[in-house]
This record gives C-alpha cells, sequence and structure tokens, in this order.
C-alpha cells in the first residue's frame, strides 16, 4: 500500500515551497501571490530508510525498492470554497482522494509573501479551513437521498449514519469527533468524507523563529491546544528545508545542526505520517532486491503477503520471520538459521515494523 498525502492550507502559507522541499527539486511554482497552483502537483517521495542499504549489503544485490509517499500539492483554499470561492470545490474533490491531510499554516513573517486576509493569524487560517472541510462534508451528505418503500439492513444503517453526521456537523463539529461503531463506519467509508480524514498540522515557520525555537514552540503549542484539540502537529522552516535541497548529506547534518535539528524535516513528517495512520514497514531481503512493504499495525502475516501480491495471501502457507536487527548481526538468511534464529510462524502472526520476512505461499 502507498501512502497518499494531501498538502493543503490558505494561499500564500508555503505549500508549494514545502512540496518543493519534499520532492528535492523545484516541482512546483512557487510565487508570492494566490493560486499559483492550478493543478494538484504530484509526487512520489521515496521513505527515507537507513535499514535497506545494510540489509543489500548482507544480500548482496544492489537493487533497493523503498516504501513511498505520494504528496499532493493542492491549491490554496479561502473562506467560502465549499460555495465555490477561489478555486473551490475542484480542490476539495482532490483532498477526498487521500488517506492523510497535512494542513499547513502560516507562522513565518514575510512582507514580500502577501497573506490572503492581509494578517498572520493562525487561529484564524485553522478555523477557516477547518469550517470550509466542514461545510464541503455538509454538502456532501445533503446530497443523499431520503429512503423510499422496502429497505436493505445496510441502506437503513446508512441513512441513519448520514442523519447522525449532519446534526453533528451543523454544530460546528467535525466528523472525526464523532464515536463510530464498525457497522457505521463501513457504512459511510463510500462518501470520503472530508472532516474525518486524519490531519498533521504543520507549522511554517522562519529561521529566526528556529533560531529563537523555545518562543516559536511555545505559541505553537498554545494554538494547538485552543483550536485543534489532539491533532498532530510539527514545526518545518520550509524555506529553510527547501535550501538544503542541493547540500551533500554531511552539509545538510552540519546546517541543521545550526538549528539543534538532527534530521530533515522529510523525515520527521514521514515519521509523523506513518504515527498517525499506525503505519509500520516490514522487509524483505534477497539478491533480487531489498524492499520495505508498508502495512497497518496488527496487519496479520497473510494479509500482509498479500501486499505483495494477492495470491500470496490466498496461498498463503507461513512464513519465516527475523527481528532486523538479528538478522544483520546474523549477517543473513543462512546464519540466521544455522544459529536458530529464524521464527516459523502461521496465519496469527501479527507483523512488526522492521521485520525481515519470507513468506511460503503454495503458488
Amino acid at each position: 500500500m502507498n501512502l497518499s498525502v494531501g498538502i493543503v492550507g490558505l494561499p500564500n502559507v508555503g505549500k508549494s515551497t514545502l512540496f518543493n522541499a519534499l520532492l528535492k527539486k523545484q516541482a512546483a511554482d512557487v510565487a508570492s501571490y494566490p493560486f499559483c497552483t492550478i493543478e494538484p502537483n504530484v509526487g512520489i517521495i521515496e521513505v527515507p530508510d537507513e535499514r535497506l542499504p545494510v540489509l543489500a549489503a548482507i544480500a548482496g544485490t544492489e537493487k533497493i525498492v523503498p516504501a513511498v509517499v505520494e504528496f499532493y500539492d493542492i491549491a490554496g483554499l479561502v473562506k467560502g470554497a465549499s460555495q465555490g470561492e477561489g478555486l473551490g470545490n475542484k480542490f476539495l474533490a482532490h483532498i477526498r482522494e487521500v488517506a492523510l491531510i497535512i494542513h499547513v499554516i502560516r507562522l513565518f513573517e514575510d512582507e514580500n509573501v502577501a497573506h490572503v486576509t492581509q494578517k498572520i493569524n493562525p487561529k484564524d487560517d485553522i478555523q477557516i479551513i477547518e469550517t470550509e472541510l466542514m461545510l464541503a462534508d455538509l454538502a456532501t451528505l445533503e446530497k443523499q437521498k431520503e429512503l423510499k418503500g422496502k429497505v436493505t439492513k445496510e441502506e437503513q444503517s446508512f441513512y441513519d449514519t448520514v442523519q447522525l453526521l449532519k446534526n453533528h456537523l451543523a454544530k460546528g463539529l467535525a466528523a472525526h469527533s464523532l464515536t463510530f461503531s464498525p457497522e457505521q463506519k463501513a457504512a459511510i467509508a463510500q462518501l470520503n468524507l472530508l472532516t474525518l480524514k486524519p490531519v498533521i498540522n504543520v507549522f511554517n515557520i522562519s529561521e529566526q523563529q528556529l533560531e529563537h525555537f523555545p518562543e516559536t514552540e511555545k505559541r505553537i503549542n498554545e494554538i494547538s491546544e485552543s483550536v485543534s484539540g489532539n491533532a498532530p502537529y510539527l514545526s518545518f522552516c520550509a524555506k529553510m528545508e527547501n535550501e538544503i535541497v542541493s547540500l551533500s548529506p554531511e552539509e545538510q547534518v552540519e546546517y541543521l545542526a545550526q538549528y539543534h535539528l538532527q534530521e530533515t524535516g522529510l523525515n520527521r513528517l514521514i515519521k509523523k505520517a506513518y504515527a498517525t495512520l499506525n503505519l509500520i514497514s516490514y522487509l524483505t531481503a534477497g539478491v533480487k532486491e531489498v524492499r520495505a512493504w508498508t502495512v497497518t499495525k496488527g496487519t496479520l502475516a497473510p494479509q500482509a503477503a498479500g501486499v505483495i501480491h494477492s495470491d500470496f495471501e490466498t496461498h498463503f502457507i507461513r512464513a519465516d520471520v527475523v527481528p532486523y536487527e538479528i538478522f544483520v548481526k546474523a549477517g543473513g538468511w543462512i546464519n540466521a538459521r544455522e544459529q536458530g534464529r529464524v521464527q516459523t510462524v502461521g496465519r496469527d502472526y501479527e507483523m512488526k515494523d522492521g521485520d525481515v520476512v519470507e513468506f511460503k505461499v503454495g503458488v
């Protein structure tokens, strides 16, 4: 499975600058006026994983296939977007296709970059976007037809859940703040509601704010607690991240150290995205290739095998599993087996992050 992420926010908050930094190249137009992004820029980003080169050296292969994240840079939303203001519903439709929303919020001051409301007010900016997403969801719910005649149990469940959501959203409350039964979740999954999607708030700060990070962090915490409840968040100097793209890995480490940072914003963002979506990576290591495979935490071995190929789930027999650290210490499959470090597991085995796996299937 690939992780798909939509980058959203008001115009000129730094979405495209962040996108460029993530892509490690100037893949999107960046301009100091609203709506410079006309179509959603899509980028496939490799997930940094320092384990893969180590496994490749052990397996004797040069082919490394990391997990990837699909990033969608979506044009800036404005107040009234749900009714067609700015570029309107066209871009709200793009957000419906992603698994996770990254909401970029402007904290930086720059007189050369216009703010769509002419003032830097992160709390208002967050509320504008959240309100537009809720209004868009309400519009989707209003389109659902009333029940007539004889209906199935599933149709009744869908209709009842829609009514519940309409009443909830009408109070200014996002769909994710409701508690759903498994049946209700299944009933409304087809609607792809925006406010049911997990969100990470990314506060785009300046280099000066990064230099005085304790004060900046305190402000971010206060903003987050006042408007976003338990939404995960992080700070990110998109301008700086974009500038270090051309540096060597060693130079990047030295540059980041100036700001007391140990890793790039890309790494921190992907780790936060994986944690938010409850994702892990298991690994395969052979002469043909070394590869990372993304699954949800709690995935059982047959379903994990199905990520490689659907037939693998159907014809699953068993799996040989070694934790990454043990596999590396042993020096590969042969030694791990000789040392009795390989665990043979069945259908009820729950995959763990960093498991090195060989599946046995009857095909």
